[in-house]
């Protein structure tokens, strides 16, 4: 598919931009979610959530985006003047984020949580009784798994798997030798819960826990008989985890990749966490050993890993402290008890996740894999969790005879393991598993149907925006798209085969695909919108995404601005586009929502004069989607349908001034305001989930 324009159109003269750092761009999405946690109108432990879920975004943008900041792994960057000062602004940046992150926890959560009578006891804050109780449980359930070593020639520095917590201990004194050895280091086993509650009768009317390594700092001394116990502290170590495999150099990427699964966990050390009292003597020991600079040294003032602290959040489940349960309704195209199949041929069909349920997009696998006249069933897996309904739909599908063939990506960052056993499982049992293309990523989301219909086969086709785990899928704001089109199911058909055995493609009628033409056809439109508003026809360009970071996607934008088009980016995480830029992006806004569900449709728009386009999409607009994987992006050609996309999913959203997050011409980001208007519409708060979510709650 490709739009006829002639080549002047293309080439627009423009005034060139400088593009926003991507990683800082990154630490600003992580910022902007941590404002949840600090809110007093966010119930306690939703708060608490918010907390580790930075975390956990920090732990993963250290596992794979601070590798390319290490001078050991880019040695030309510390050559740099410009490079040095970004990775300079960068650290600097992190550890502030980190600092804010532990101050918020410290004085303001800690505090709330004691107010509604919840606290984690400290060593010094238990009475003699509670003292007792920890003493046993150490002695009990803790010391049996420890095994401190003390180092020495013999017992070097032991291997310290990713984000695992350990301590190191100085000592005094000689050991059973007679030697002065000083260094002992303790891994703590992940097995150990990280909190545990005291029982009630010393609880009294409170809720008490105390933290695992509380109850090992408090009992280090036994570790180390004959010996004292000097300096200690707590410490984590972040990993380099991005697996590497030549693809081209393996006979067979599941197996090199479930070998890589093994040293995953030891890869290069990015940062080093210790406790806020840490010696400088033990934290320079530490640094040299895992070859780290002072830059990656972080200093926390409570636990090295907040992650962690979620199960406070399972262990006190008081739903007065949580978010309003909230029931999505059934997809409302949908009719409970009438063959999809059917309704499927009356028209299209769209589920809003997670304001309609999942269940749509299960039930019309489950009829496919219990009707009688569906002959195959094709599907691409990139996520779907270890525990899945349909993953398990898929195996019955192979054992009722269907033919079954799954486009298994293996690898999925941090998903690996699930997707090889998942592999493993349907292959053992019969299907057809095949793992892409060579060097590329399968991202796309389709499944297709083929039905035998009296002499004729007809198709049936799901497309995502970008998910099949149903777990996440109650959390995710996804549109799922089902349909029997004969174009687009054709064109799907085109794609399975181009998975499978590599075969060129025919040209496909409705869809555009990465790597081949997905980025050219974008540029097309924008650059078609871009040439109409140079003619004084109005252009309009709506753009929602997860990132923003592919530059001759943003040039093309940046172009269509300065050509007269107006421009909305509703961008959740990093965008590296600059906004309302005097003389360069006066006409680009960008948007950042960030609320209760986690905004991860992608949807494109538009408009020159009467005619509209819009497409869903599997890609963010970044350059590794465009060139790296295999993505979609389709068409909604029905209109209703189309406005009802424009309305929730791009309408709602540019005007919400509870959830967004305005990025200024200065690069930053601020709060969305109520406006106060002379109207009482425009001093009206309005947050577009708030209101998605009472247009579908089910009615129970």
């Amino acid at each position: 598919m490709s739009i006829s324009i002639s080549k002047s159109q293309t080439h627009v003269q423009f005034n060139p931009v400088e593009w926003l750092d991507r990683d800082l761009s990154l630490l600003a999405f992580n910022s902007r979610v941590l404002d949840w946690a600090k809110r007093p109108e966010v119930p306690l432990l939703e708060r608490l959530r918010y907390l580790c879920i930075v975390s956990s975004n920090l732990d993963e943008f250290f596992e794979v985006r601070a590798a390319l900041h290490s001078s050991v792994e880019n040695p030309k960057a510390a050559l740099d003047a410009k490079g040095a000062h970004a990775q300079h602004s960068l650290s600097q940046v992190a550890h502030a984020l980190v600092a804010e992150q532990y101050a918020l926890y410290n004085d303001v959560l800690t505090p709330a949580f004691a107010k509604e009578g919840v606290y984690i006891l400290s060593h010094g804050e238990r009475t003699l009784a509670q003292h007792r109780w920890v003493k046993t449980f150490f002695e009990n359930e803790v010391r049996p798994l420890l095994l401190p070593v003390v180092l020495d020639p013999a017992h070097p520095f032991p291997q310290v798997a990713n984000k695992s917590l350990n301590f190191i201990v100085r000592l005094s004194g000689n050991d059973a030798f007679g030697r002065d050895n000083e260094i002992a280091i303790v891994k703590v086993p992940r097995s150990l819960p990280r909190l545990i509650r005291l029982p009630d009768k010393l609880s009294g009317k409170r809720m008490l826990f105390v933290s695992i390594s509380s109850v090992i700092r408090a009992h280090l001394k036994d570790l180390f008989p004959g010996r004292d116990v000097g300096d200690f502290s707590q410490f984590r170590v972040t990993r380099h985890s991005d697996l590497a495999v030549d693809e081209e150099d393996v006979k067979n990427l599941r197996t090199a990749l479930r070998k890589g699964l093994v040293h995953r966990n030891y890869g290069q050390a990015v940062r080093l966490e210790v406790s806020a009292g840490c010696s400088e003597h033990l934290s320079n020991f530490l640094r040299h050993q895992f070859e780290l600079p002072e830059s990656a040294l972080y200093r926390v003032h409570g636990p090295v890993n907040l992650v962690r602290l979620n199960q406070l959040i399972d262990l006190v489940d008081n739903p007065k402290w949580l978010f309003p349960s909230y029931v999505p309704s059934f997809p409302h195209q949908m009719t409970a008890n009438t063959p999809i199949f059917e309704q499927l041929k009356l028209g299209d069909v769209l589920i809003h996740q997670p304001y309609e349920s999942f269940e749509g997009v299960l039930a019309f696998l489950r009829e496919a894999v219990r009707d009688p006249h569906v002959l195959a069933i094709k599907q691409t897996i990139y996520r779907t969790g270890a525990d899945s309904a349909l993953m398990e739909l898929l195996r019955e599908a192979v054992q009722r005879g269907k033919e079954v063939t799954v486009v298994v990506e293996l690898k999925a960052r941090f998903d690996e393991e699930a997707n090889i056993n998942w592999a493993e499982k349907l292959e053992y049992i019969g299907a057809q598993v095949v793992y892409g293309v060579v060097g590329l990523k399968t991202h796309a989301k389709m499944l297709l149907v083929s039905r035998r219909e009296g002499r004729v086969i007809r198709r049936y086709a799901h497309l995502s925006t970008g998910n099949y785990n149903p777990r996440t899928a109650k959390l995710y704001t996804d549109l799922s798209h089902l349909t029997c089109d004969v174009k687009l199911t054709q064109d799907i058909e085109n794609v399975f085969n181009l998975l499978a055995n590599q075969s060129k493609i025919p040209r496909l009628n409705k869809l555009m695909i990465a790597p081949f033409h997905l980025q050219r056809n974008l540029i097309e439109w924008v650059d078609k919108v871009a040439a109409a508003a140079a003619r004084g026809v109005p252009g309009r360009i709506i753009l929602k995404m997860n990132t923003l970071t592919d530059e001759k996607l943003m040039d093309a934008l940046v172009r269509a601005g300065q050509a007269g088009v107006s421009i909305d980016l509703i961008i959740r995480g990093a965008c590296m586009l600059p906004a309302q830029r005097p003389g360069v992006t006066d006409n680009i806004r960008v948007r950042s929502i960030i609320g209760r569900f986690l905004e991860h449709s992608r949807v494109f728009y538009f408009r020159t004069g009467a005619e509209e386009k819009v497409y869903l999409s599997s890609a963010d607009w970044m350059n590794r989607n465009m060139l790296r994987r295999v993505e979609l992006a389709w068409p909604v050609d029905d209109p209703v349908l189309r406005q009802r996309v424009v309305d929730e999913c791009l309408v709602a959203y540019l005007h919400d001034n509870m959830d967004a997050w305005i990025l200024n011409s200065d690069g930053q980001y601020t709060r969305a305001v109520v406006t106060k208007g002379r109207s009482m519409k425009s001093r009206v708060a309005h947050g577009a989930q708030a209101a998605l979510m009472d247009l579908y709650a089910a009615k129970v």
